[in-house]
């Protein structure tokens, strides 16, 4: 007599889940390993990262300069090594580099133009050119309105004739601290000034409001400050 065993019999989708179940808990677990390890890999430094420096050296005209990164306008001019120009700014009067430009609205525009917080500073490889102190002792005076000036709080302003280049300009000057400026006239503008000053094979062009004039002890003082803040070492 023939005996048959009744073995339990399995349909193909019961086999096809007991395949797949496995399958996808081996997944799951390798999911989650890899999240894990993602998360402990993930960078935590910030956009610049977190070895990126503070400052840069920059080579202008041979001369270096140590330079706030934060301070450097353009962003192709953020990177180490020569550079013919570099434009930078910094808060007024802590001389601290900017921060992030703040939003400008309709609302917020004309107070954004009217009020400057800030003196700008371009530093350009001057290339044997006539040195602002030359400038000053031989060009100027050729454009100079004749009438006599006299100096308030140590400060002395003279005209540039309506007729030179200079025309809509007037020239300021002081001894102690050393001070030379030229200044345009406030219009629908409010006027700005300019000083420059030579250090090594670069010229350093100070912009800063005319209205500043009035403690102009002050602004001397932030214009050698930043001069010696931002030389590198002399070597």
């Amino acid at each position: 007599m023939t005996v048959f065993s009744e073995a339990p019999f399995r349909s193909p989708r019961t086999r096809t889940r007991a395949h797949v179940v496995p399958i996808m808990l081996g997944g799951i677990a390798a999911a989650c390993a890899i999240a894990l390890v993602a998360y402990l890999l993930w960078p935590t430094w910030g956009p610049r990262g977190a070895n990126a420096p503070d400052k840069l050296p920059v080579s202008v005209g041979g001369t270096l300069f140590n330079l706030p990164v934060n301070a450097i306008r353009m962003k192709i001019q953020r990177h180490s090594g020569p550079q013919e120009r570099i434009d930078l700014d910094f808060l007024y009067p802590s001389l601290e580099p900017p921060g992030a430009p703040k939003h400008v609205t309709a609302d917020t525009v004309e107070a954004a133009v009217q009020s400057i917080d800030r003196i700008f500073l371009s530093i350009a490889a001057h290339h044997d050119a006539l040195s602002p102190e030359q400038r000053t002792a031989t060009i100027y005076p050729r454009y100079l309105d004749k009438a006599a000036a006299q100096p308030a709080d140590g400060l002395t302003m003279r005209m540039f004739r309506s007729d030179t280049p200079y025309g809509s300009e007037d020239l300021y000057s002081a001894a102690s601290p050393a001070l030379t400026a030229r200044c345009t006239r406030d219009g629908a503008t409010p006027g700005m000034c300019l000083s420059e000053r030579r250090v090594g094979g670069a010229d350093l062009t100070f912009r800063f409001p005319r209205s500043w004039l009035s403690h102009w002890h002050d602004v001397a003082d932030a214009m050698d400050r930043l001069t010696v803040q931002l030389r590198g070492p002399k070597g």
